[in-house]
């Protein structure tokens, strides 16, 4: 995407400004955006926002206090979301591509039986563990286990580019512990969804449900702040027809965590101030509680 060239501008150059082109964050010029400092007016990208009393505002102006007549310590600066702004806003995004990596090893190290023993499949005899196993033998912890496992080297690898473009940003957005709801919340709706629809027999891993889900948040976000929609569309697009068009790929997975990923995501960034925490973990908690609904459904059906 073409970025408007030239400094950050300050307010009497606004209508000066390229009515085609968006004006960059005055801290990261590689980012366009609609948003500006509600004090100092300086563009601002997700990053940088911090929720105000009215508007956003950007890291200096909390830091300096901007003449609000409270100490910089007084309020801590929040994100979009209501989350706290840290030192590295990509610390979240950063451990799960190192837990993603770390048990690809423990797989190419201990072979299948260990995938075997971790992966999603409803209720199967598998010939490596010598068992009946799966979701319906009680093991719901497949659930989460499938969602850091891989297939295959280019499985990992196109997963884990996904995760630190789409997550690193929508982390800084909406904060640590947000996100990381998110990110499991959409992850076992995927695996609900796989578990209710797909043969008992398929196994399934990756973390692509949870990715979706960050498909789907980011899509949220990037409405809520106006941006242009049509690359995450785009991008969205081009996946899903990676989704529908191997073979060997569960759909399912993705279209449960996109699902999932979207409603959550609304809640983060749609919650009105007075009852943010309240709304974002409630409507997280509805959607756990479809997925032991969905769960238990596929249980009754099969044993």
């Amino acid at each position: 995407m073409d970025q408007a060239p030239g400094n950050p501008q300050g307010p009497q150059d606004q209508g000066h400004q390229d009515a085609q082109a968006l004006p960059t964050c005055y801290r990261h010029p590689d980012r366009e955006t609609g948003v500006r400092c509600t004090r100092c007016e300086r563009p601002i990208c997700p990053e940088c926002m911090i929720s105000a009393s009215v508007g956003f505002q950007c890291p200096e102006c909390v830091r300096a206090g901007s003449g609000t007549g409270h100490a910089p310590s007084a309020s801590q600066p929040r994100t979009l979301a209501g989350g706290t702004v840290t030192a590295d806003p990509r610390l979240l995004t950063k451990i799960l591509i190192g837990l993603n990596l770390a048990v690809f090893l423990v797989q190419l190290s201990l072979g299948d039986r260990f995938t075997d023993r971790f992966d999603l499949i409803g209720r199967a005899y598998v010939p490596l563990l010598g068992s009946v196993e799966g979701v319906a033998e009680g093991q719901w912890y497949r659930m989460l286990t499938a969602m850091f496992l891989h297939g295959s080297y280019i499985h990992i690898l196109f997963n884990m580019l996904s995760l630190w473009w789409i997550g690193g940003p929508l982390e800084a957005a909406l904060g640590r512990a947000r996100y990381l709801a998110l990110y499991f919340v959409s992850g076992l709706a995927g695996s609900a969804l796989t578990y209710l629809v797909a043969a008992p027999n398929q196994p399934s891993l990756g973390a692509s449900g949870a990715i979706f889900g960050l498909f789907g948040a980011t899509a949220v976000l990037m409405r809520r702040l106006n941006y242009d929609m049509r690359p995450v569309i785009a991008l969205l697009v081009i996946n899903l027809i990676f989704t529908f068009g191997w073979s060997n790929i569960a759909w399912q997975a993705h279209i449960g965590g996109l699902v999932g990923g979207v409603v959550v995501g609304y809640a983060m960034v749609h919650a009105p101030r007075e009852r943010r925490t309240l709304i974002q973990y409630g409507v997280c908690a509805v959607v756990l509680a479809a997925v032991v609904v969905a769960t238990l459904v596929r249980t009754a059906q099969l044993t």
